[in-house]
């Protein structure tokens, strides 16, 4: 069966290259291109496709593979909101993701930025390298007993969590099922009025959809505590930038820790260092002193890549022999 992959960086050809070892009956060929309407022609002769969490699977794209003989979709990540789903199964191709690939991976990085953030580790990094050793500027605040809230306790959720617990904070649990194992650490499930007025940190660990799409925004921000620690390693449209950068300047954000953006298609998994970013939002929350973004790469660990690599493959193997698959997603 022959797949095209795209999006694919040097480290997802490594990876999925060393996995393909175990499946010969996939021939697969790299791409480094997103899948969008400019670049669909590529699947042409293709029996499936491997794509991204950026990649662009609307109806459109998806009509014109279903024309040129695709018949499967394997995403890379567990993500599926850039997947017309409905239009995925008028045109009869199945799409498949990768719902647990690593979920310490991504609740550790979560910790890294709240860690980053707080300790100002970023900033007394580039002082040092100059020979400046003052420790103005740079106060942070105990963990221990700290309340944090978490919004969405699925298997990233439920893995931050856990991790937050270790260092002796209260934890607060917003989900519409509630998770037994979570609850018998000591987390404590509430709703999102009382989490937004008592949380210290709130992290962000649950999908996009309708009803969470700006789910951080001017109304919700006012109320929580004043200076409140946002983190998202989730989905960019969680959080309304613009509406974030109003509340950093008003201070009712005191730290903002981005993993994920969500105009963040034309800008992250590149090398833009030597291009002008043409986002005045984006380029103006860089310039706060207490935001720190990274470039989606919560999940980059090697073994999240394996594991994302050996489940692809999977996911197109029971699809090649027509076998049930619980990570399909159209069925």
């Amino acid at each position: 069966m022959k797949v095209a992959v795209f999006s694919c960086k040097p480290y997802d050809q490594r990876t999925l290259s060393e996995a393909a070892v175990h499946t010969p009956s996939l021939a697969l060929t790299y791409f480094e291109s997103r899948l969008s309407p400019e670049t669909m022609s590529l699947a042409n002769g293709f029996d499936a496709i491997a794509c991204f969490v950026n990649d662009n699977i609307d109806r459109h794209v998806i009509e014109y593979l279903a024309r040129h003989g695709v018949r499967a979709i394997a995403l890379r990540c567990a993500g599926f909101n850039n997947v017309d789903l409905y239009a995925a199964k008028a045109a009869n191709i199945k799409v498949y993701h990768v719902p647990d690939y690593s979920p310490t991976s991504v609740a550790e990085h979560a910790v890294a930025l709240i860690m980053t953030l707080n300790r100002k580790t970023h900033r007394a990094y580039h002082r040092v390298k100059e020979g400046n050793f003052a420790l103005e500027g740079l106060l942070g605040f105990n963990l221990q007993s700290r309340t944090i809230g978490c919004i969405g306790t699925g298997r990233i959720g439920q893995a931050f969590c856990s991790i937050m617990r270790g260092f002796g904070c209260r934890v607060l649990c917003y989900d519409i099922a509630p998770n037994d194992a979570l609850i018998s650490q000591g987390c404590e499930y509430t709703d999102l009025e009382t989490l937004y007025a008592e949380s210290d940190i709130i992290s962000l660990h649950c999908p996009l959809n309708a009803s969470t799409h700006h789910l951080i925004n001017s109304q919700s921000l006012a109320k929580m505590k004043d200076g409140v620690m946002i983190i998202n390693t989730s989905r960019g449209a969680l959080v309304n930038a613009q509406q974030a950068i109003d509340a950093l300047y008003s201070g009712k954000i005191g730290y903002l820790g981005l993993d994920v953006y969500e105009q963040e298609n034309a800008i992250f998994f590149e090398d833009m260092s030597s291009n002008i970013i043409h986002d005045s939002v984006f380029q103006l929350m860089l310039t706060f002193p207490n935001v720190v973004v990274t470039g989606h790469q919560g999940y980059f660990t090697q073994e999240a890549l394996d594991h994302i690599a050996a489940t692809t493959l999977e996911n197109l193997t029971h699809f090649e022999e027509d076998k049930p698959s619980p990570r399909l997603l159209n069925p």
